[in-house]
């Protein structure tokens, strides 16, 4: 059978199945909004669930206003900690909790870490303070941050930061990265 040629019963079955057909006066079709659905996104939930381990950690020791400290995960080399703390890493977002109750500042910080691992974030900045408003030289939030960040399950590393970058008031975190952005891990 030819493509370009019909035979006559092909043809007659072909107008028997269309039916009457009109012609248009124009050349262009014009579709109208109001029979098409609105679309809708797809709604994405964010999981804000705390990723802290609910161990009791009673082995870090209370820490006071003037002390730094750090944390490296299992399987880690030294010099990366190393890295972390002379800034090698650089920063991709910060965070000030300053002024928070314990409360508030786990609940800022459990979102931020979350955002951070989702938006690929590899080296954040944790402005946690030095504590001076506390009593008996005890800080609660210097504290409650290092025991935060050695339950979390994505950070790998944290050290106190040069004093340039708030020295023992803050915290440089080393984060694993999101399974998402594997494929292009360059360190």
């Amino acid at each position: 059978m030819n493509k370009n040629k019909l035979s006559s019963e092909d043809s007659t079955l072909f107008r028997k199945s269309i039916g009457k057909v009109n012609k248009l006066e124009t050349k262009t079709i014009s579709f109208s909004s109001k029979d098409k659905p609105k679309p809708y996104p797809t709604r994405q939930t964010t999981n804000n669930v705390n990723n802290f381990e609910n161990s009791n950690n009673s082995e870090t020791e209370k820490l006071t206003q003037e002390d730094s400290f750090s944390f490296l995960a299992p399987g880690l080399q030294k010099k990366i900690l190393k890295k972390l703390r002379k800034g090698y890493f650089g920063t991709d977002a910060s965070i000030d909790l300053h002024g928070l109750t314990s409360q508030e500042a786990n609940q800022q910080l459990s979102k931020f870490l979350h955002f951070s691992i989702e938006d690929g974030y590899r080296c954040i900045h944790i402005i946690h303070g030095k504590g001076y408003g506390s009593s008996k030289n005890h800080p609660v939030l210097k504290n409650d941050v290092n025991l935060w960040l050695r339950q979390h399950k994505d950070v790998q590393a944290f050290c106190s930061t040069r004093p340039k970058d708030g020295g023992a008031g803050a915290v440089f975190v080393l984060l694993k990265l999101s399974e998402k952005y594997k494929g292009e891990e360059d360190t």
